[in-house]
């Protein structure tokens, strides 16, 4: 089984389209992905489901265009870096999708097969691929990026191409596998959205937090890793309005050619509360490390942020409901992170919340039809569970403990009711698990 995180954008959206940085960091809200080998003697088969957008499809090994992917002109392995899609691949894999109407479900499983026939061969052994996500989906929060980066991870394990993290492993190593996941995480992210920046699927595979920034958009985004980014708890709400990042994107370009002095200054000082808050997560000295004022002063930045953006015209009207309640209830400071326009809102909570609290808010959140989501910021990438066993314990009636292993099944998997049921099964920090249990690609190890 392999895992990867979704991502929230924490500072710079809207600015990062004039070429100004933006944060983005890693969530605890993942999709997880279980590869199960067909025992010898069942159909030479590879099987996707994806029940959470109900994907449940096969196709015979043998039918494939192995041909076209295998073409000496169009062959590539998964050493190479790839950086535009082959349209005659494209096109070679468009009669294994056409029978899918859905074109969420298709783009999914375009992006399973392509990187299936580039990372595989004829000789793959079949086997069922079962993908739960407990990320929402076309809400701005990496989930498709998350799923490339899991069908990357697996792929690439599955034929050896990729080592297990294991204890003591040189951070070049780390670095290498990182950049390998990454290569074709973004090739999955290709399939789904034609142009993606890339940032999502590089927080995705790395963890905690990239500092992203595009000047030239005819040269790829420049991507630098903020190893130092803390752990903090955060909470996020979807409004459950569909939002249209081209329509937001395009309302500040408008804003801006009506008044290009007042929104370029706008613009300058989202660049510089990415830019201040960079500091304080990356301290000069000692004496700035003070985790509670550093906490204040992240939240006080992403209060600004979100000002900015309203004087931009992103917000929504349920955007600024939700900031409405959580300055009421005075838990945190709250954004809407994305394009705007609807999507999702993020709140750093501050230290000593009451349950009580956080509970009575939960419970107005549910009154007016939005879907909150209590997740941490800047928390690990890629993730490997090998085998995909876990720990249970019960009492036995007798005031002792049972304990016994327990395979993860696909039935077991599949079956998981909701966000909470995969979380209890198979979640990277609720689980206790076999053996080293579930191992990371952490770009801190030491050489």
């Amino acid at each position: 089984m392999v895992s990867a995180p979704g991502k929230v954008i924490v500072y710079g959206e809207h600015a990062v389209v004039y070429g100004k940085a933006a944060i983005a960091a890693a969530i605890s809200l993942r999709s997880y992905l279980l590869v199960t080998p067909i025992p010898p003697g069942s159909p030479n088969t590879i099987t996707l489901r994806f029940t959470d957008i109900g994907l449940d499809h096969n196709w015979p090994i043998d039918n494939l265009p192995w041909a076209a992917f295998n073409h000496p002109d169009k062959k590539k392995y998964y050493f190479d870096e790839v950086r535009h899609l082959d349209p005659d691949l494209v096109d070679a894999i468009k009669p294994f999708t056409s029978s899918i109407s859905e074109k969420v479900i298709q783009s999914a499983a375009a992006c399973f097969l392509y990187l299936y026939l580039s990372l595989g061969s004829q000789h793959s052994p079949p086997s069922i691929y079962a993908l739960r996500s407990t990320i929402p989906i076309a809400a701005g929060l990496g989930s498709s990026a998350s799923i490339s980066v899991c069908l990357s991870a697996a792929l690439q394990l599955q034929h050896g191409t990729l080592t297990t993290p294991f204890p003591g492993m040189l951070k070049s190593e780390i670095l290498l596998q990182q950049k390998r996941i990454n290569n074709w995480a973004f090739v999955g992210e290709m399939c789904i959205h034609g142009n993606p920046s890339g940032v999502d699927n590089t927080v995705s595979v790395q963890g905690k937090a990239v500092v992203f920034k595009r000047r030239d958009y005819s040269l790829p985004p420049t991507v630098t890793s903020i190893e130092s980014f803390p752990e903090l708890p955060l909470m996020l709400v979807n409004t459950k309005t569909p939002r249209r990042t081209a329509e937001q994107v395009a309302n500040v370009k408008k804003l801006l050619g009506d008044y290009p002095v007042i929104v370029e200054g706008m613009l300058q000082s989202i660049d510089c509360i990415t830019q201040e808050a960079l500091t304080i997560i990356n301290p000069t000295s000692p004496e700035e490390d003070a985790t509670h004022s550093s906490l204040i002063r992240l939240g006080e930045l992403i209060r600004i942020n979100h000002g900015l953006l309203v004087s931009l015209g992103v917000s929504h009207p349920r955007l600024e409901r939700i900031r409405e309640l959580v300055d009421h209830a005075g838990i945190g400071w709250t954004k809407l992170t994305g394009a705007g326009g609807g999507g999702c809102s993020i709140t750093l909570l501050k230290s000593g919340v009451r349950k009580a609290t956080m509970d009575a808010l939960a419970e107005k959140f549910n009154e007016e039809g939005f879907e909150r989501y209590a997740t941490t910021l800047g928390g690990d990438g890629v993730g490997v569970l090998w085998p995909a066993v876990v720990r249970r314990k019960e009492e036995d009636g007798e005031g002792g403990i049972r304990v016994w292993d327990e395979v993860v099944t696909q039935e077991l998997f599949l079956e998981a009711k909701g966000l909470e049921g995969v979380e209890r099964l198979v979640g990277v920090s609720r689980v206790e698990w076999v053996g080293n249990g579930w191992r990371f690609w952490r770009g801190e190890a030491e050489e």
